[in-house]
């Protein structure tokens, strides 16, 4: 029995076949390109996410790295029980910034108060200024005169006796003056001295004299000085005027000139010779009433005018006196000015 042979399509029907089977296999390839491409995608956008949420971190948790270790006990936290024992909280701890702000707060307020009283000072010293310029101006003439005659001399008994140390080329004054006398000024040279007496200080004085040491400082003009002042306080007047008046002709410049020529001033009134005191007081006065010891020889002079019973001029120094440093008036020098205004009586 023989075989048929099989029944073969015609060309067109192959051609045809062909097409069909190549679109369907087309069709199959679809679905996983489509997957591939959103797998992609998704991918892309999961990194996103990922570098978005990493960038948050880093905003939020500055500085975090999982590498270090957390602190158990933080600053403002309670520290972990320890054997059933809490341990306090720490407190925490200022910084450096917090400190130096409190610092300058302080500052600030302390500058502030300075600068205010710094004001008030100005104000208060610039209101002084324009009353001693008017007292000065209003005084001056009325005072003028009458301040000069009172350091007229007038004619008084022989001086105390004197050491006969003081240096010989000075010429000696008489015991009386007439009463003709030119008067004292600023510009006026050295007031004279009492002669000394024949006799000669004792072994004593001498001995008591040359105990008080002298300074010895860089400063030979304050060491003149200070030794004069040493013999005052002492109470060796004759000593410490010749020491004094060395000074004063030695150093006319020097800063203590104004406490110089008052303490000579002093050294004779209080050996009893108001007279020879009310021509030094007048001149450091006179000389520079911005001095530092002129407030004094101003007020002193009106004590030596007491002394000389001159009411008059005595009341006329004293008067100047409180209106020309109202301030010391009435702080350094107000016991002195209340005991020299009870003992005189002005209109």
């Amino acid at each position: 029995m023989t075989t048929a042979a099989p029944i073969l399509p015609s060309r067109p029907l192959r051609l045809r076949i062909m097409r069909v089977m190549l679109a369907a296999a087309a069709l199959g390839t679809l679905p996983v390109a489509a997957g591939a491409q959103d797998a992609a995608a998704e991918e892309a956008r999961l990194r996103k996410i990922e570098a978005e949420v990493r960038a948050l971190q880093r905003k939020v948790f500055p500085g975090g790295d999982t590498r270090l270790f957390e602190p158990q006990i933080t600053q403002g936290t309670q520290a972990p029980a320890q054997n059933g024992q809490t341990i306090g909280v720490i407190p925490p701890a200022t910084t450096a910034v917090s400190d130096i702000l409190v610092r300058l707060d302080a500052l600030e307020a302390q500058l502030q108060s300075l600068t205010a009283r710094s004001e008030e000072q100005a104000n208060t010293i610039a209101q002084l200024e324009l009353r001693l310029a008017a007292l000065e101006a209003g005084a001056a003439p009325a005072a003028a005169a009458p301040m000069v005659a009172a350091a007229a001399p007038v004619t008084t008994a022989p001086p105390a006796a004197q050491p006969a140390a003081q240096p010989a080329t000075r010429p000696a004054t008489p015991a009386a003056r007439p009463a003709t006398t030119p008067p004292v000024t600023a510009a006026a040279t050295t007031p004279a001295r009492p002669a000394p007496a024949a006799t000669s200080p004792s072994a004593e004085r001498l001995a008591a004299v040359q105990a008080i040491a002298k300074p010895q400082t860089a400063d030979a003009g304050d060491d003149e000085y200070s030794y004069g002042f040493r013999l005052w306080s002492a109470g060796f007047f004759p000593e410490a005027r010749q020491q004094l008046t060395k000074f004063v002709e030695q150093y006319p410049t020097h800063p203590r000139i104004s406490f110089g020529r008052n303490l000579l001033g002093r050294a004779f009134l209080d050996d009893k010779l108001p007279e020879e005191a009310a021509r030094w007081f007048l001149k450091n006065y006179q000389s520079d009433k911005n001095g530092a010891r002129a407030a004094d020889s101003l007020l002193y002079l009106g004590t030596s005018m007491i002394a000389m019973k001159d009411t008059k001029r005595a009341c006329i120094a004293l008067a100047e006196f409180a209106e020309t440093y109202p301030l010391i008036a009435s702080g350094r020098l107000a016991t002195e000015y209340q005991a020299a205004r009870a003992s005189v009586k002005c209109s």
